[in-house]
């Protein structure tokens, strides 16, 4: 891959997220003594299309309290003293949104500290045959040698000396126990993976020699001392560290893991989340008809969130029911509660208020990314965060990158990416102020955009392995940008990945 290195990449980031947190709690400060909590609001669908389009507008704080309000978004008369908190932090226009890159940092810090607080609640001891997607708690450590006895690399004959040699009657199988030892001069047929007798010199493959009509073994080339013998303890010996804590646990894991003599394994529970679908112009079957659509995040969302490292325990269509979302949010569990849409601050976004109304504590309140500005992290509880996606499919995209993975990765356990950059095969037009998330695909060592990449467009990021960031103003061809990769691409791509005819439909 061509660019940076990852360690040179992941010192920038890492740089960059904290300066663009300190940037944006500055901006913060600076908007509370100018005149009290302030963000702007932008469309009910909050895509990159909808609002004002102003860089401060669908604004965002580093961190705050909110107050309680009514369902209907205005604030609650009878506790004058959070109005100020509650009413005016959606109108203030000089209000800014979080820098995408101070946003993630946000989430991760959030995931951190509920990562502290769930503790040892959060390891499982689970059977191998569960534990597939999950990450280690502890270092996978060899239980015993491997392999645990010498062992035969290859069908053929064991032999013992100079040859040739004189081969005897019955031969051995894999899962004999002890056979006897050979003396110099005798050979013995061998099955891959069986025991080899002690004393033994080499094995010699089923096509490297031949016997006589006197049962003799003739090698045809030279044998040489402990030729396809698979030693004991050749792999690992017993107590060696195999995989350390935070592996993910992959098919291969899962092999490994058996044949280390694992029957369980200690991990990280998957975090808990619960998704909220609202809008009352959604269908869930059929075609779109009379200003209804169908709801294309209620079946995305799910598995998108599992591969993330989440266990979903519900989806609800809570339509645009402000009653229905405070009753939903106080009554969950859930490590993590995911809700489409009601971001902004149109007549029916119900999202805000329910934060008031729950005393939730606002950590991201608007980005400075497109599509998706108007997405929002929350501490509802202690232990417990909501991610505001906006309702725009790629714009709700935008969001589960930008603020769940971060969160959820820190909660699965799961060991922090490096970044890594590759050029553009083709430009990319930027917003003047904002991020820009495009999706691509990765071919080689370019990055090809696609053509459908609008805030409620799908069929970009369907064909895509990842989203390209591209910083305010664009980016021409050839320019190095970080690429975010979907957490499933890793086992799509390979060769072209399958992309040569999406890119003649997308690019």
């Amino acid at each position: 891959m061509s660019g940076q290195s990852a360690e040179s990449l992941a010192a920038q980031a890492r740089a960059a997220e904290d300066g663009a947190v300190d940037e944006a709690l500055a901006l913060v400060n600076e908007a509370r003594a100018a005149d009290g909590r302030g963000a702007g609001g932008a469309g009910r669908s909050g895509g990159a299309g909808s609002g004002t389009g102003r860089p401060g507008h669908g604004a965002a704080e580093g961190s705050r309290r909110t107050g309680p309000a009514t369902p209907t978004g205005h604030a609650d008369h009878k506790d004058p003293a959070r109005n100020s908190t509650s009413s005016s932090h959606r109108t203030d226009s000089r209000h800014q949104a979080a820098p995408w890159s101070a946003a993630r940092a946000v989430a991760g810090r959030a995931g951190r500290a509920a990562a502290a607080l769930r503790g040892g609640a959060a390891q499982r001891r689970v059977p191998l045959d569960r534990a597939l997607g999950l990450t280690l708690a502890e270092p996978l450590a060899a239980l015993s040698d491997l392999p645990s006895f010498d062992t035969s690399a290859m069908d053929g004959w064991v032999v013992a000396g100079p040859g040739p040699w004189d081969v005897r009657a019955e031969g051995i199988l894999a899962g004999q126990d002890r056979p006897e030892p050979l003396s110099d001069g005798e050979a013995v047929q061998i099955a891959t993976g069986a025991r080899v007798p002690t004393d033994a010199t080499a094995v010699i493959r089923s096509e490297h020699g031949r016997t006589d009509d006197k049962g003799r073994l003739f090698a045809l080339r030279d044998v040489g001392h402990g030729q396809d013998i698979r030693p004991r303890g050749q792999e690992c010996r017993s107590g060696d560290q195999l995989l350390p804590t935070g592996a993910l646990v992959t098919p291969a894991v899962l092999g490994l893991a058996a044949a280390a003599g694992y029957d369980e394994l200690l991990t990280v529970a998957r975090p808990k989340a619960e998704v909220f679908i609202l809008g009352d112009e959604l269908l869930t079957e059929g075609l779109p008809r009379e200003g209804l659509i169908r709801d294309a995040l209620g079946p995305m969302l799910p598995p998108w969130l599992r591969a993330l490292g989440a266990e979903v325990t519900s989806v609800r269509r809570l339509g645009d029911d402000p009653k229905s979302l405070l009753k939903a949010v106080r009554a969950s569990n859930a490590d993590l509660i995911v809700t489409t849409g009601g971001t902004a601050s149109g007549p029916v976004d119900h999202v805000h208020p329910t934060l008031s109304r729950v005393d939730a504590e606002l950590l991201v309140d608007g980005v400075a990314v497109r599509p998706g500005h108007p997405m929002l992290l929350a501490r509802t509880k202690e232990r417990q965060h909501l991610v505001g996606l906006p309702g725009n499919p790629l714009a709700a995209v935008s969001g589960l990158l930008t603020l769940a993975e971060p969160l959820l990765g820190i909660l699965a356990g799961r060991p922090e990416q490096e970044p890594y950059t590759v050029p553009l095969q083709g430009a990319v037009q930027g917003h003047p102020h904002d991020t820009r998330l495009v999706p691509v695909v990765v071919r080689g060592d370019v990055a090809v955009p696609l053509r459908y990449n609008g805030p409620a467009m799908l069929r970009g990021i369907a064909a895509a392995d990842g989203l390209a960031v591209v910083a305010p103003g664009g980016a021409k061809v050839g320019r190095e940008v970080e690429i975010l990769d979907l957490p499933w691409s890793w086992s799509t791509t390979g060769g072209d990945g399958g992309y040569g005819a999406a890119e003649r439909c997308f690019t």
